[in-house]
């Protein structure tokens, strides 16, 4: 269950670097560090069995599906950057929100 967040972490992460190197935008280094680091920790607590690993799972992935649509909707979606984004926090907060229906039931 912790593979899809170290994958995402590691995805968040180096697009925030890459948005920084392409652009000079801080923006996208600090939005992009920060869920890069959120899901790093929920994939630790996720890999430990511990609390609250699901729930910051959910609050990221949704964080950066606002944010892909937020980005997305000035240019009608035709830009790769908030589709990408969009499609990756709409499939991380489906899984992570069917993930934790299956254990709290």
């Amino acid at each position: 269950m912790d593979h899809p967040a170290k994958v995402l972490c590691l995805l968040c992460s180096v697009g925030g670097v890459i948005g920084y190197a392409r652009k000079g935008s801080v923006p996208s280094i600090v939005a992009g560090v920060t869920l890069g680091v959120s899901y790093g920790i929920s994939a630790y607590l996720l890999h430990k069995n511990a609390d609250w690993g699901l729930e910051i799972a959910i609050a990221s992935s949704t964080v950066l599906a606002v944010a892909g649509v937020v980005r997305g909707v000035p240019s009608r979606f035709t830009k790769p950057v908030p589709c990408i984004l969009t499609l990756l926090g709409s499939l991380g907060t489906a899984y992570y929100v069917y993930k934790y229906s299956q254990f709290y039931r």
